[in-house]
């Protein structure tokens, strides 16, 4: 149990495992409400690894403002296909049903919290239309 389920039990976790059966409802239809970061990766990817617990610990950080979704690629091939991903850990964020930017590869701190205020700003504006960028 992940601490903050722990201190907030009524409350939906931060962070959640999904798979291609649930994705639909717990990401697509979560953004609608809540920007959700998607983070897709594998246990043999020592990067994963070490972004994970980051990501973990950001949405912590920002207490329900985004939330964390993660894809084990080897159990999900094809959701890992769908979306495109080249190489491992791809974070693709959605918010109201979209896909609206990504990143490849661990990240420092400081580039998860701007990852995410830019998210969350574009959330609260409403705007999903514009151009979807990648950063590498």
């Amino acid at each position: 149990m992940h601490i903050h389920h722990a201190l907030h039990p009524d409350r939906p976790p931060l962070s959640y495992d999904v798979d291609e059966a649930d994705f639909a409802e717990r990401v697509v239809a979560r953004s609608q409400e809540i920007p959700v970061l998607v983070d897709i990766g594998a246990d043999w990817c020592s990067p994963c690894l070490v972004l994970t617990p980051l990501l973990e610990k950001l949405v912590a950080e920002y207490d329900g403002r985004v939330l964390l979704a993660r894809v084990d690629a080897d159990e999900n091939m094809r959701l890992a296909g769908r979306h495109q991903v080249r190489g491992f850990p791809t974070v693709i964020a959605y918010s109201r049903g979209e896909e609206v930017d990504r990143f490849h590869s661990a990240k420092p701190m400081h580039f998860l919290r701007e990852f995410a205020d830019r998210i969350i700003a574009r959330h609260i504006a409403g705007s999903t239309h514009d151009q979807v960028s990648r950063i590498d």
